[in-house]
């Protein structure tokens, strides 16, 4: 249940407006953080019923988190939009194509065989009009097919051990990135255990409101990673999922501790990464690179400076800074595909942003915004530890 005391957190200053994007593009107040949190508020004192209106407005949510960011109050907007849309979808009788649009992308995205299956078809997405048919992200079969070992030794003088997340869409469609980042682990001295299961970590299920499968997903891979010191992770969404499984669990006798210290030890990879020591020469790039905050990593774990420190400290690179930062480029896990309209007009005017800077190429360390900002920015778009390995290696991008 959304807790009634989370929901008085909120002192209605509109700090959070300029931050929303629904509100930025309708400015409607049910469409921002307060007036969603007021419906939130009726739904408690008005009975368990919920009126087409309420839901309509939590659906129109990114769950970007900016109004997070943004709250002067401390407001878990997180929290409270998490639990809602898990209320939703256990008490709201939605019409029967919508359950179905709703439930189609969790029959393929959570699973990596199933994700395998299709990639090698992925280049025929061109053929799909309009801007729908770009957003497939474009991998070769032999890519998509290949492997990490469940094992990478340190280079050199070995300074801990760590576990990796490979994660679903990520480890088929963006395993380049998998392997630039062990890689990179490996080269900074760190043992690196990346087990082939569990396949997703149920971040995509937690932030479209399908709790129960969200919970399983939590569970294993608590299970597969809890006698790791640390857990890396590289898709910003899937850490923001994990770092959140002590209140996924919390209702959970059996896991709620477990799932409280397993998220204290979850690491996004720039956050590693910037907080040790580096042991490996950073070799120069010419690069003008755009950064591309995103939302579950600025906004959920609150983590900025630590992917600039480290492509900062490349020789060579030129890091711009685009207008708007803020505001999310319209992936946010399904919503593109769920609501393709308002995430075409974000997409638009994120595209615009990073243009305007000039830089050749954007970072950014999620893949749903990497596909969102390449089917409407003529640039290429690297994870930021794709960025770093290339300097490691001094191999060009």
């Amino acid at each position: 249940m959304t807790d009634p005391k989370l929901i008085e957190d909120c002192v209605h200053c509109g700090f959070c407006l300029p931050t929303c994007p629904t509100y930025v593009l309708w400015g409607e107040e049910m469409d921002s953080p307060r007036g969603r949190i007021l419906l939130m508020r009726a739904g408690h004192e008005e009975g368990p019923e919920l009126a087409p209106a309420q839901v309509d407005a939590w659906d129109n949510c990114l769950g970007c988190m900016a109004c997070v960011t943004a709250c002067p109050s401390g407001v878990q907007y997180d929290k409270l939009i998490e639990d809602t849309r898990a209320q939703v979808e256990r008490r709201y009788a939605r019409p029967r194509l919508e359950r179905l649009k709703r439930r189609a992308p969790f029959v393929l995205f959570p699973y990596p065989s199933r994700l395998r299956v299709v990639a090698p078809f992925s280049g025929l997405a061109r053929f799909v009009p309009g801007r729908l048919g770009r957003l497939a992200p474009k991998v070769s079969p032999r890519k998509a097919l290949q492997r990490l070992p469940e094992r990478t030794a340190a280079t050199g003088t070995r300074r801990g051990s760590v576990g990796f997340l490979q994660g679903c869409v990520q480890r088929v469609f963006f395993g380049d990135v998998n392997r630039a980042t062990v890689a990179i682990l490996a080269a900074e001295g760190y043992d690196v255990y990346a087990p082939a299961s569990p396949g997703c970590c149920g971040a995509l299920e937690l932030h479209t409101g399908w709790g129960d499968a969200a919970r399983g997903r939590a569970r294993r891979t608590i299970a597969a990673f809890e006698r790791c010191e640390t857990v890396v992770v590289n898709a910003a969404g899937c850490g923001s999922a994990m770092k959140d499984y002590g209140h996924v669990l919390r209702d959970d006798p059996a896991w709620a501790e477990r799932a409280a210290a397993f998220s204290a030890k979850v690491r996004d990879a720039n956050e590693f990464l910037a907080g040790i020591e580096p042991v490996a020469e950073r070799r120069p790039l010419d690069l003008k690179l755009a950064y591309h905050d995103a939302c579950h990593l600025a906004h959920a774990q609150g983590i900025r400076d630590e992917p600039r420190a480290l492509l900062r400290a490349i020789p060579g690179l030129e890091l711009c800074e685009p207008a708007e930062w803020e505001l999310c480029c319209g992936s946010a896990g399904v919503y593109n595909l769920l609501k393709p309209e308002p995430a075409r007009e974000l997409g638009e005017r994120k595209a615009r942003n990073l243009l305007a800077t000039g830089a050749r190429a954007v970072a950014a360390a999620n893949p749903g915004c990497a596909v969102q900002i390449a089917a409407y920015a003529d640039l290429p778009v690297y994870h930021p530890m794709e960025i770093l390995h290339a300097s490691l290696t001094g191999r060009t991008l």
